[in-house]
């Protein structure tokens, strides 16, 4: 992202709004494909980690997980696991698991809508992805409210603006659109708005299929192609404790047989849905990662899928989600102990349980973000504007989130160490009691020399003063406006609406399609 853009420059590399009279910058920063450099940190010792392990092959195999959709326990009982059909039970053998994790590829290649924005999921990577799943949205102009497609195209706008998000995700309902037509609104939003890989919802094949080939449409794409590559992804969450409902089932299965990538992603708050201690909520939500993975493996043998994890506590004194908690840190540290140990790709999650965008959300946030990063997380998702435990997304937020995703994103670039930038020349010309504004050294590069940050004001206080006294919310509401009111799609994107519009009319003809449950 440019530091000083102008408007058009804004639109196609995602930046921040130009401050008019200032000097355009030529800094390139990229952080369309980011590699953590940072040595990943533990929280258990190796044996404790074999036994979280070892633990959760023996729930899986004496305990067992509730698998509601009679063709998923089909598949499990076919590849050697024992199923109980009265109960719904699936007892899943070690050497079930064992294979299924043989077959599970290390490495995932996915195809966005330029290659520029291609990504690669294996251990190393870092991707982050905006806060999902939200039934409300809220900024300083509108206040809170329901989320609408108007407001979940316009989030797709924002993401598409900032480099540093990588790909889309599930980030609001929107609920003025009959749940029979969301998902061809959601995903014509994306395909048309972006060229970012986009989020398909796992509500039953139905919608899946139409998704799917909505996305076809988009790419250019046979349908030999898309099961051959991986271009788009959605998110399984288990239902904490032990149990796989039939949607979710159903994802799995589908996206693993068309090639697709499934985030298996068991949610589990320590003290509700799973043990009080962080030990014993990785211990459940290892085992039903497993799970969903051996199910995703036996539906097709290498299909693309992503350990997941997003444990956290709640507040035992109103049993609420907390986010951004010691706990929730430990437990992603964890989580990346256990994903080494297994060798896959995977998922944190991050965001906040604070009400509004203050000092507690982007305290939560940031702690968040450091556990991700610090576990050696893959992906993390709520990474901008996630608030309420996921209840609400901020605009200001997001883009105060983005500032620190992209300070974090330049932590990962390359910091020059040869003669030149090692500078004994500068020291020299340089004398005692002198300044280096003047130096050749520094006019050789006091253009792209620093990060400049996209909210943060480093004014004085009189002209801080001067110019509004605004803090860092207020800031980041003329950001997001200044974004959407400049704000062009990729042309090849755009260019594909009536195609997609000419499918959506004629599935809308024929009912659409309802969710699964």
């Amino acid at each position: 992202m440019l530091v000083e853009a102008t408007g058009s420059e804004v639109r196609q590399r995602g930046g921040r709004r130009p401050r008019g009279d200032r000097v355009q910058a030529s800094r390139r920063p990229n952080y369309r494909n980011l590699r953590n450099s940072l040595t990943p940190q533990q929280v258990f010792s190796a044996d404790q980690i074999e036994n979280i392990h070892d633990t959760s092959l023996r729930v899986l195999e004496e305990l067992g997980i509730k698998v509601l959709l009679p063709e998923a326990r089909q598949i499990f009982r076919s590849n050697g696991c024992l199923v109980d059909d009265d109960s719904m039970m699936v007892r899943i053998g070690r050497e079930v698991v064992a294979g299924a994790l043989a077959s599970a590829p290390r490495s995932i290649p996915a195809r966005g809508g330029a290659r520029e924005r291609d990504l690669v999921f294996e251990p190393g990577a870092l991707a982050f992805v905006a806060g999902c799943g939200c039934p409300n949205v809220t900024d300083l102009d509108r206040g809170r409210r329901a989320g609408t497609l108007a407001d979940f195209e316009e989030i797709v706008r924002l993401v598409q603006t900032f480099d540093v998000l990588h790909m889309h995700g599930p980030h609001l309902e929107p609920q003025d659109v009959d749940l029979r037509f969301r998902h061809y609104a959601t995903a014509r939003a994306q395909l048309t708005l972006s060229d970012k890989i986009p989020f398909v919802f796992a509500r039953g094949t139905p919608q899946v299929d139409d998704s799917f080939e909505m996305v076809r449409l988009a790419r250019g794409l046979s349908e030999d192609e898309f099961r051959n590559g991986a271009h788009c992804y959605t998110i399984i969450n288990t239902n904490s404790p032990r149990q796989l409902d039939i949607p979710m089932a159903q994802g799995i299965i589908d996206f693993a047989r068309a090639g697709q990538v499934t985030v298996i992603t068991p949610f589990c708050l320590a003290g509700a849905m799973a043990p009080i201690t962080v030990a014993g909520a990785l211990t459940l939500q290892h085992a039903e990662a497993l799970a969903g993975i051996v199910l995703a493996q036996t539906s097709r043998t290498g299909a693309p899928v992503v350990y997941g994890s997003f444990s956290s506590n709640v507040d035992m004194k109103s049993g609420a989600p907390a986010f951004g908690t010691p706990e929730h840190a430990k437990a992603t540290l964890g989580a990346g102990q256990l994903a080494r140990h297994l060798g896959l790709p995977w998922r944190a999650g991050g965001g906040s349980a604070a009400n509004i965008s203050d000092v507690q959300a982007a305290n939560e946030s940031q702690f968040a973000l450091w556990g991700a990063a610090l576990a050696g997380a893959t992906v993390l998702v709520h990474a901008a504007g996630w608030l309420e435990g996921g209840l609400s997304l901020s605009y200001e937020k997001l883009i105060t989130d983005v500032e620190v995703l992209q300070m974090m994103a330049e932590l990962f670039t390359e910091t020059p160490g040869d003669a030149a930038a090692i500078a004994f020349e500068a020291i020299e010309e340089v004398q005692p009691g002198g300044h280096f504004f003047a130096a050749q050294h520094t006019m050789d590069r006091y253009r792209t020399a620093f990060y400049e940050p996209v909210v943060a004001d480093w004014s004085n206080f009189g002209n801080w003063t001067e110019a509004g006294s605004k803090d860092a919310t207020r800031r980041a509401n003329g950001i997001w406006r200044n974004v959407l009111d400049e704000f062009q799609p990729p042309v090849h994107a755009a260019e594909l609406a009536p195609a997609l519009d000419e499918f959506i009319e004629r599935r809308k003809a024929e009912g659409g399609a309802a969710p699964v449950s």
